[in-house]
């Protein structure tokens, strides 16, 4: 079972490859790193401590493009170590595969992950740590190793009634009534519903989502968040800072849209 450090700075797509990773029968751990910085940091312990240690690590699943160090750099400076653990480049570009492979990477998966694509780069870690026989590759097979192309990102999967969102996790489409929904916190790219009962992330930056459902009842109340007005339950004045609760959350609401958060709710309470 292999013990995996999963790399990416952007936290949500690290959150669901963790998912993923943890829900393969053959990853017995998978801890995340959000810059290269960190990830050095836990695969030096690992290095320090031996391939039996505690803090081992078989296999890196290693984004590129990421600030400071990239991926490939990562890559070069473990090569200099006598057993370094496997990569499996992540990435969104499919541009670097010939330098991927030069750096003896077992894989290269193009995001938006996909559940069976990730079950195929654990299976070839696997092969490569039990050093398991696979059927040889021509000369310069770069050719034979299958490179996905992306598929289609979340903000295409279609909705299926007016009234719902698709929403995706671990290869799963379930939909979700808008009607559930309290609010939505930006995450970069993505966006992350909240209900009563959970969150989902949907790759659909805030900006579509508010301009998609303003007539539903949504207004933005900060760079970061966008509240369903008829499920505020408070709107809070603190020494000029405003606020508004929605169930369990407490959102800030910035100066730019405090007044028209006032001037909206006000309206609805004198109906």
């Amino acid at each position: 079972m292999l013990r995996v450090l999963a790399v990416d700075d952007e936290k949500p797509l690290l959150e669901e490859l963790l998912y993923l990773l943890r829900s393969d029968p053959r990853v017995r751990s998978a801890e995340g790193a959000g810059d290269a910085t960190e990830a050095l940091r836990r695969i030096t312990r690992a290095l320090d401590a031996g391939p039996d240690g505690a803090d081992g690590i078989d296999v890196v699943f290693l984004d590129i493009h990421m600030a400071g160090l990239t991926g490939l750099d990562i890559a070069k400076l473990l090569a200099g170590f006598a057993r370094p653990p496997l990569i499996v480049f992540v990435t969104a570009h499919e541009g670097f595969a010939v330098q991927a492979f030069d750096l003896k990477a077992v894989d290269y998966v193009l995001k938006p992950v996909r559940p069976e694509r990730l079950a195929e780069a654990v299976r070839r870690a696997c092969a490569q740590l039990g050093r398991a026989e696979e059927p040889p590759r021509p000369a310069g097979a770069l050719a034979a190793v299958p490179v996905q192309r992306p598929s289609a990102p979340e903000v295409a999967v279609p909705e299926r009634t007016a009234d719902q969102i698709a929403v995706e996790l671990g290869g799963v489409t379930r939909f979700v009534a808008i009607a559930d929904i309290v609010h939505v916190e930006a995450q970069g790219d993505y966006a992350r519903l909240h209900t009563d009962e959970g969150s989902h992330l949907v790759r659909i930056p805030l900006s579509t989502l508010e301009e998609r459902w303003a007539a539903r009842g949504f207004v933005r109340i900060h760079r970061r968040h966008l509240v369903a007005l008829a499920r505020i339950d408070e709107l809070r004045l603190d020494a000029g800072a405003t606020s508004v609760r929605v169930g369990a959350a407490e959102l800030q609401v910035s100066r730019r849209h405090a007044r028209q958060l006032r001037d909206l709710l006000m309206r609805q309470a004198t109906g």
